[in-house]
C-alpha cells in the first residue's frame, strides 16, 4: 500500500513539476494512469509489480518530452506575459510621446511670442527706452464698432490717461483707462477715435476718425481736396497728446487710411511716459 502511494505521489509531484497550458494534457494523463496503478495494487494484480516500472518509465518520458518546449525554450513561458507588458509599456509611451508634442506646441507658441517681442525692441531708439513701458495685449476686446484692448501694464509703471501707444513706431493709439496693473488703449479704428493729423507736401491738415471699420478716414478736410493714393499720414500733435510726426498709415483714394499696424493682430506695445500737454477726457 506504501509502495503504489509513494508512486502515486512521485507521478503526480512530476506532473506538478511542469508549469504551463502546454503541459495540460500530460498532468490529466498522469493522474489518470496513477489512480489506475493505485487500485490494481491495492486489489492484489500482481502484474502491476511487472508493468509498473515500464509505466513509470513511460510517464517519466512523457513528461520529459512535454517538458522540451520550456527547456528549449525557456522565455516561452514569459512570451505572454511580455506581450501584455509590451502593449502596457507602448500606451505609457504613446502618452509620453502627446505630452512632448503639446510642450513643443507650447515651445513653438514661446518662440513665435519671442520673435513679436523682438520686432518691437528692434525698433525703439535705446537712448528712449527709460521712456517707454512695454507692455503685453491681454484682451482684445473688439465688437462691431468699440475697438479697444486691455494690457498688463498700469500705474504701477507710470502710465496715465492720455499717453500714446505705439508699435514698432507706428501710432495705433491712447490710453484711456489705467488700473494699478493693467490699462484699456483706444485703437485708432474705434467709434470714438479722433485725432489730428497731416499728410502729403502740401502739409494737409485734417482729422482721423475711426468708424469701428479695419480702415478709419479722413475728414474735415480742404473744400474740393482731391486724395491720393500712397501718402503717409503724420500725427500733427496739435491735440497735444500725440508726438508730431508719429507715422500712422497711407492714404487711398477714397479717403480712408491704410494703417501700418494691423489693429487686430497685436500682441505687444509700446507706452510712450508723455504726460499730455492737455486735459484729457
Amino acid at each position: 500500500m506504501s509502495v503504489s502511494r509513494d508512486d502515486f505521489g512521485i507521478a503526480f509531484r512530476s506532473a506538478l513539476l511542469q508549469r504551463g497550458a502546454s503541459h495540460k494534457f500530460s498532468i490529466f494523463s498522469l493522474i489518470i494512469v496513477a489512480i489506475i496503478i493505485f487500485f490494481l495494487d491495492v486489489y492484489g494484480f500482481q502484474a502491476v509489480k511487472t508493468t509498473r516500472s515500464f509505466i513509470n518509465d513511460l510517464v517519466y518520458r512523457v513528461t520529459y518530452l512535454a517538458s522540451t518546449p520550456t527547456r528549449l525554450f525557456p522565455g516561452i513561458n514569459q512570451g505572454i506575459a511580455s506581450h501584455f507588458n509590451l502593449k502596457k509599456e507602448n500606451e505609457e509611451l504613446r502618452q509620453v510621446i502627446e505630452r512632448y508634442k503639446a510642450q513643443d506646441l507650447n515651445l513653438e507658441y514661446i518662440s513665435n511670442e519671442n520673435k513679436n517681442l523682438k520686432k518691437v525692441l528692434d525698433t525703439e531708439d535705446v537712448e528712449s527706452v527709460s521712456n517707454i513701458v512695454l507692455a503685453k495685449v491681454l484682451v482684445d476686446r473688439n465688437s462691431p464698432f468699440l475697438k479697444s484692448i486691455i494690457i498688463n501694464k498700469g500705474s504701477k509703471e507710470g502710465i496715465i490717461k492720455g499717453m500714446p501707444v505705439t508699435q514698432n513706431k507706428y501710432l495705433i493709439g491712447r490710453i484711456v483707462e489705467t488700473n494699478y496693473l493693467s490699462s484699456r488703449v483706444l485703437l485708432l479704428n474705434d467709434l470714438n477715435s479722433r485725432i489730428p493729423v497731416t499728410f502729403d507736401t502740401s502739409s494737409t491738415q485734417a482729422i482721423l476718425t475711426g468708424h469701428g471699420t479695419r480702415k478709419p478716414t479722413l475728414e474735415y478736410l480742404p473744400e474740393g481736396y482731391i486724395f491720393e493714393d500712397d501718402i503717409t499720414v503724420f500725427a500733427s500733435g496739435k491735440d497735444g497728446i500725440f508726438n508730431a510726426g508719429t507715422p500712422i498709415g497711407k492714404t487711398k483714394d477714397n479717403g480712408e487710411v491704410d494703417l501700418f499696424v494691423d489693429p487686430n493682430q497685436l500682441s505687444f506695445v509700446t507706452v510712450n511716459l508723455i504726460k499730455p500737454t492737455k486735459e484729457v477726457f
